[in-house]
């Protein structure tokens, strides 16, 4: 194969790359769309504008304006990605421009993560707000548990108020990153006694079989005076899977001595969260919280 080939060869693959993502937008558009007709919502697609306590003026795709009354408002749009103020904010994309990358970085740094009364309601009665809008914690299942909360308050006669503790987070990269609970520092500010920190580094069986040397690495942290675990992390193939049960865990008030007593699944990284035995430090009660960069 020539060169000349070769680039369109690479040139098509990655034009196909961008069809498939958009695909799957679109995809997962027309998905949202139907849940909301098969629930009986009716759309109305355009620019929305709140003009009263009660009203909202639609500019339909046409240019024409309608208004619509309602007694209680949701605002849900979402929001776009902000740029920093910080030298050199120009070289970096957001988000929504990754997937338009023709090939992987070799070095990335991620930056970011993003109302009102604690039941998402404004200062106005009649206007609500969840997602991204509101600034709180912006990510997609917080924003669908906000939304489940204002639905169980406003028309299901269920007070409920969002719960930010213990929400898992996961950097999609090579190899995957994921945490839950506190940091180190975080931790440190919320016990009142001796800080545990449980840690290991090492090389899952499916990579030494295959010859790979690339390592995992997970923490847990626990307060020692009640044993409750406040934290994990880890960084490793399958990370963010992992963490998804252990936020469940922590969310139930799991402690050290409930880790210690499950029993593993063999062979697999996700067993050495319940093997740790022995703590790599303690912080003690009173240390000053480090804050890194």
């Amino acid at each position: 194969m020539n060169s000349t080939s070769l680039l369109s060869t690479l040139s098509a693959n990655t034009e196909a790359k961008r069809s498939s993502s958009t695909d799957e937008i679109l995809r997962l558009n027309g998905i949202y769309k139907r849940l909301l007709s098969k629930a009986g919502v009716k759309l109305f697609e355009g620019e929305g504008k709140i003009v009263g306590q009660n009203e909202v003026e639609v500019t339909q795709l046409d240019g024409t304006k309608l208004s619509y009354s309602a007694k209680h408002i949701l605002i849900a749009t979402g929001s776009r990605a902000q740029r920093p103020n910080l030298p050199g904010q120009e070289l970096g994309i957001l988000s929504d421009e990754a997937l338009s990358l023709e090939e992987l970085p070799k070095r990335a740094v991620i930056l970011g993560a993003g109302c009102v009364d604690e039941y998402s309601r404004t200062n106005i009665p009649s206007i609500w707000a969840v997602g991204d809008v509101t600034n709180r914690v912006n990510l997609t299942p917080v924003a669908l548990m906000e939304g489940t909360c204002f639905a169980k308050t406003v028309f299901g006669g269920q007070p409920s108020k969002p719960d930010y503790n213990n929400i898992p987070y996961a950097v999609f990269s090579i190899p995957p990153l994921s945490v839950v609970g506190f940091s180190v520092e975080e931790a440190i500010e919320h016990t009142n006694g001796d800080l545990l920190v449980f840690t290991s580094s090492f090389n899952p069986m499916k990579n030494t079989i295959s010859g790979c040397q690339e390592k995992t690495v997970m923490k847990l942290l626990v307060d020692a005076g009640t044993d409750r675990v406040l934290g994990a992390s880890m960084c490793g193939p399958d990370a963010p899977e992992i963490m998804q049960g252990i936020a469940n865990a922590l969310k139930c008030g799991t402690t050290k001595a409930q880790f210690d007593s499950t029993v593993g699944l063999h062979p697999s990284a996700a067993e050495e969260f319940v093997t740790m035995r022995s703590e790599t430090r303690r912080i003690a009660a009173g240390t000053k919280a480090k804050k890194n960069l």
